[in-house]
């Protein structure tokens, strides 16, 4: 059994001494560089979302404006 852990050591040693920290790095480097910022893409998604927003604002003003004209009560059913 003891030879199976002398097998094991060589391997897990390697393992953490050069694979693990940069494996921590590479991940942690891409955490960093993702901090909440918005790329051009997003930024553009963002904007489109906005000015939909804004368009549907705008019917929904209107589609609330025509029934006030035609059915007063309708916000009270």
């Amino acid at each position: 059994m003891s030879w199976l852990l002398g097998l094991l050591a060589i391997p897990l040693t390697l393992f953490i001494l050069f694979i693990v920290p940069v494996w921590l790095w590479l991940h942690y480097r891409n955490k960093q560089s993702d901090s909440g910022q918005l790329n051009q893409q997003e930024m553009q998604q963002l904007a489109k979302l906005t000015d939909n927003v804004q368009k549907m604002k705008e019917r929904i003003q209107v589609l609330e404006e025509i029934l006030d004209e035609e059915q007063p009560n309708w916000r009270q059913r």
